[in-house]
């Protein structure tokens, strides 16, 4: 008989055991589901030892100049589709293609408004972008000009105003924001009046040196490059495009990264081009055209982009990434690639451009750097 009993209490300790490592958290419904802790989504910075960057290319959602039917309806949230991946970010990248500004400026010089490339982007849209969760924005560009002194001021105001942390005009070179604790800072370069000069190393490496006194993490935006279809690759020279300088951007990367910077942004080109490691920092050296709303060529390789999901370290060194392959029909906004074509395209141009880098991509998408 007390064997039996020893034998039941020992049946009740053995339930009890079982019960207490296979509970999970319960809903309402008393329905048992995984603790908190195994849901943990790959690319969620949801511990502080991390901070996940999302990143973007080309930004100009639609323009009022020289009419109001190259503004995509009022009511059409173009970021609307790519909302789960922003959600992702502790910081969210883009650069904003063209000035901020309802009506008036000084608009550049054009013989024929029907053709003339100049961008009037009405303020409603960083509401949109707001929403969308863009905290960080670059307005180093060749656009941001299109309409004078009246564009830049406005342009600032409006960015200031919203909060959004922005840079690269000469009248607010660096912006600095704090995510988890950290202090982020931030700076835009591109070879356009009025901008952060890319060609200026001095000015670079002085400015990133400022920020790096005081910053945990530096991250470092450009427009620069030959445009178009053919300019996918990069040259690892002085890029010309219709007579003007774009920068040697691969040398300008690394002299960036040399001064502090620890991830490095491109767009410009309007296609995507290669990513590339340099002492364990992040480059990127074009995002292409991520959401251009009937004013930009989406044909070809020029419709399709990547949107980054960077996984940092608190020093800013890069741990691992994400490509996530959009593309944009009609008249342009971005919508998920079930194709994968920006993702094959970079995995190409990244193995022929820097096969140094020694980038490793997965079928999805993620990617690492094997250092040695």
């Amino acid at each position: 008989m007390r064997t039996f009993l020893y034998l039941f209490i020992g049946l009740l300790i053995s339930i009890g055991i079982y019960a207490v490592q296979f509970k999970g958290d319960t809903t309402n419904s008393g329905e048992s589901v995984p603790s908190k802790n195994a849901i943990k989504k790959k690319f969620v910075s949801e511990d502080d030892e991390t901070i996940t960057l999302v990143a973007v290319g080309d930004i100009m959602m639609g323009t009022n100049y020289p009419s109001e039917s190259y503004l995509p309806p009022k009511e059409l949230k173009l970021m609307a589709p790519m909302m789960e991946y922003f959600k992702m970010g502790d910081i969210v990248f883009g650069n904003l293609e063209g000035t901020v500004l309802n009506s008036g400026g000084e608009v550049k010089s054009c013989n024929d408004p029907s053709k003339c490339y100049a961008f009037r982007q009405p303020e409603y849209f960083l509401d949109q972008l707001k929403e969308a969760g863009f905290n960080m924005l670059s307005i180093a560009n060749n656009h941001v000009g299109d309409f004078g002194t009246t564009g830049r001021k406005n342009t600032v105001r409006a960015l200031a105003e919203r909060g959004f942390c922005f840079a690269g005009q000469t009248t607010c070179p660096t912006g600095i924001m704090t995510i988890k604790g950290l202090k982020i800072g931030f700076t835009a370069f591109a070879p356009n009046n009025g901008c952060l000069s890319l060609t200026d190393y001095t000015l670079l490496t002085n400015t990133i040196k400022e920020l790096d006194k005081t910053c945990d993490i530096v991250i470092v935006s450009f427009h620069g490059g030959a445009e178009g279809p053919s300019a996918t690759h990069v040259p690892k020279k002085t890029e010309l495009f219709l007579g003007e300088n774009r920068g040697n951007v691969t040398e300008f990367a690394r002299k960036a990264i040399d001064a502090g910077a620890d991830v490095i942004l491109g767009h410009g080109p309007h296609v995507s081009r290669a990513i590339d490691q340099y002492k364990g920092k992040f480059i990127t050296y074009s995002m292409g055209n991520f959401c251009t709303y009937g004013r930009f060529s989406l044909k070809g390789n020029a419709g399709i982009a990547p949107l980054f999901q960077l996984k940092l370290k608190r020093d800013g060194s890069f741990v691992e990434g994400k490509i996530v392959s959009i593309k944009q029909i009609g008249e342009g906004g971005p919508i998920f690639d079930k194709s994968l074509a920006a993702l094959n395209e970079i995995k190409q141009l990244t193995l022929t451009d820097f096969p140094q880098s020694n980038a490793n991509f997965d079928e999805e998408g993620n990617f690492f750097f094997k250092l040695k």
